[in-house]
């Protein structure tokens, strides 16, 4: 099975691509859809939908897995946020693939043992679990990672299909 995780955000969209068999995880990609922060906001939304278009049209994963939002005081990130993550649901259902979604609790647990982990222990058991000789950065990009081993470890017990 190959995952599209997508850790959405407007500026930045982190995405990872990992293929899962037989317990094992091996890494086909991983990067981040990036906007620039004084383009108008229907336009930054239209490059991540894009973005997660070609994602899914190199990549031809079975499945995506994506961050619940995540809810602070910042109602305007908040929407923001909710927005991207939006738009790269409709472009992945467009292209047919399921979407399963995990809240950060969950992703948090699944790559660590631990639902409080901080952002560094994360980084560090993804490097380890997906054998990467640094972490990639910035932390959206290890969060998509962190949302593909959430799935590949419970497609079957967590989450959420749309």
């Amino acid at each position: 099975m190959i995952v599209l995780g997508i850790d959405p955000g407007t500026a930045i969209t982190g995405y990872g691509v990992v293929r899962v068999e037989n317990n094992k995880n091996t890494v086909l990609g991983y990067g981040a859809i990036r906007t620039p922060p004084k383009q108008a906001a229907a336009l930054r939304l239209e490059a991540i939908y894009r973005g997660v278009e070609e994602l899914v049209s190199e990549f031809n994963p079975d499945c995506a897995a994506i961050e619940e939002l995540f809810f602070n005081k910042n109602v305007g990130s908040a929407l923001a946020v909710g927005q991207a993550r939006g738009v790269a649901i409709l472009a992945v259902t467009h292209a047919g693939l399921p979407v399963a979604e995990y809240t950060p609790l969950q992703v948090k647990t699944a790559v660590t043992g631990y639902g409080r982990a901080t952002k560094e222990q994360v980084a560090y058991m993804v490097s380890m679990l997906l054998a990467l000789t640094e972490t990639p950065k910035p932390d959206d990009i290890t969060d998509a990672l962190a949302i593909c081993l959430c799935h590949g470890y419970n497609a079957h017990n967590w989450g959420r299909s749309g």
